[in-house]
């Protein structure tokens, strides 16, 4: 040791490990988007994107009114118009060098009042504007500007300075975005051959890119096939091979038009995973039509956000911006609490309007009824678990390859302690405990570097039945007589 005369002071590292703070319920959303209306179709495919607000969403993805061609567009009116809820992680699976289509006019187009607007889906860098089909394209910017007007319409101005200010019909030739060749596959995604990945399997990248674990997956208007829900949902277990996380479903309305339906189709059809809430039918907000799946990713993330993030409360019986029940095709759908309450035991979520408005109605996650075990059963405990899992994960990560040593393990087992015992304290959970058991960590383990802390987690049960019982008191008959 050099030497030393004087006073001075050295420091210690913290006994206890402070947790690493997690988004519970960070929703990762796949589907197609307008990406022609952005100012670069390629940046956002099959890269997802995080979006703090509306504007941050519209100049990434583009915003459509047709939900049902640009089904990402549907979540972000819903989350950024109706619930208010942020971040949300997009993932764009429209490829506008894939799913395309060519036209080429045969003859002309009208030109109105100096302009022609295109009802395609037009990618701008493929517009190409000439007097007739054997005639030099005419210039952008000097001929004609073309620009999207807020409805989405391709608007093509003819400049007076240039050589087409004079023409009645001129003929176009572009690649347009077809949605509409975007199938259940492309949501599915995987590996390709350069060794990136696609679709539903970008969900194990989401951490790396943003440092945020993912909380829910969803896919309106592909997750009523079967094939999509069974990939999202073996994903969702499975996140990076460490995180379990929450898949929002829903049931075709176009198959299960009626309550009565929907349960073999449901089990027929697989949607009974511990990790998955499952969703019939749709829902309206006024004119628009949206996948209850949608609104429920908003009722979620606003219970969040009421609980500091801890996502311990069931999202039943929560407020809803709906003003109705329907079919994709817009068919009203009426249920009485009875039949709602059929479709809960059946393990699908709903919504009723009984008292203070359109609430969302269903606890169970769709492994009811066939499973019975709280953890798997019940929504509310089914997140708290993961979300704690999450946490534990996150908060001991930077312990890996330390010294296994009596310290080394307590040190992780008092910091788990006061964590668990703080989430009691705040009513998160009604009791927890941490043991590290000598019949869990046999020798063999213990030489390869493996060891085990054993927790017991107690969140609280949703209270789905509360019940009075009334009596008739025959001895309150003496009050006559006093």
């Amino acid at each position: 040791m050099a030497y030393f005369h004087g006073v001075k002071a050295s420091e210690i590292a913290t006994s206890i490990i402070t947790p690493v703070s997690t988004t519970a319920g960070l929703p990762v959303v796949f589907g197609t988007a307008p990406v022609h209306l952005t100012s670069d179709p390629k940046a956002y495919v099959n890269k997802p994107v995080i979006c703090y607000s509306w504007d941050e969403a519209v100049a990434a993805l583009g915003y459509s009114g047709d939900w049902d061609k640009y089904t990402l567009s549907e979540v972000m009116y819903s989350q950024f118009k109706l619930y208010g809820i942020s971040p949300v992680v997009f993932v764009n699976v429209l490829d506008p060098t894939k799913h395309k289509k060519s036209q080429k006019d045969s003859t002309g187009r009208a030109v109105n009042d100096h302009q022609i607007i295109v009802d395609d889906d037009v990618l701008l860098s493929t517009l190409v504007v000439k007097k007739s089909s054997a005639s030099e394209a005419a210039v952008l910017g000097t001929d004609y500007t073309a620009a999207y007007n807020d409805d989405g319409k391709l608007v093509i101005t003819l400049l007076e300075t240039g050589a087409l200010y004079s023409e009645a019909t001129l003929v176009l030739e572009y690649d347009a975005v077809d949605a509409t060749a975007v199938t259940s596959a492309d949501i599915i995604g995987g590996a390709s051959a350069d060794g990136s990945s696609k679709g539903l399997e970008l969900i194990d990248y989401i951490y790396t890119m943003f440092s945020l674990v993912p909380g829910i997956i969803l896919a309106p208007g592909f997750s009523e096939d079967p094939t999509v829900a069974a990939v999202m949902k073996a994903k969702a277990l499975t996140v990076m091979e460490l995180f379990r996380c929450t898949v929002l479903a829903d049931i075709d309305t176009a198959k299960c038009k009626s309550y009565q339906d929907v349960n073999e189709w449901k089990k027929k059809n697989g949607y009974t995973g511990t990790n998955q809430i499952v969703c019939w039918p749709c829902v309206r907000n006024g004119d628009m039509i949206f996948h209850f799946s949608t609104h429920l990713l908003g009722v979620i993330g606003a219970l969040d956000a009421d609980n500091d993030d801890v996502p311990y409360q069931s999202p039943s019986n929560r407020d809803m911006q709906i003003t109705g029940l329907c079919l994709k095709d817009g068919t009203e759908v009426l249920l009485s609490l009875p039949q709602a309450n059929l479709l809960n035991s059946q393990g699908v979520m709903t919504a009723i309007n009984f008292t203070g408005g359109w609430k969302s109605w269903g606890n169970y996650t769709g492994a009811y009824p066939s499973s019975t075990d709280v953890k798997d059963t019940f929504i509310c405990v089914r997140r708290f678990f993961d979300w704690d899992d999450q946490t534990f994960i996150l908060t001991y990560w930077q312990k890996v390859d330390g010294p296994l040593s009596p310290r080394f393990v307590k040190s992780i087992v008092e910091s788990e302690r006061v964590r668990l015992n703080s989430l009691v304290a705040r009513g998160y959970m009604l009791g927890a405990e941490v043991k590290f058991l000598e019949s869990e960590n046999s020798t063999t383990d213990l030489l390869q570097g493996i060891f085990r802390i054993h927790k017991f987690r107690t969140p609280p049960v949703p209270a789905q039945e509360i019940e009075t019982i009334s009596e008739y008191n025959v001895e309150y008959l003496n009050k006559l007589f006093e």
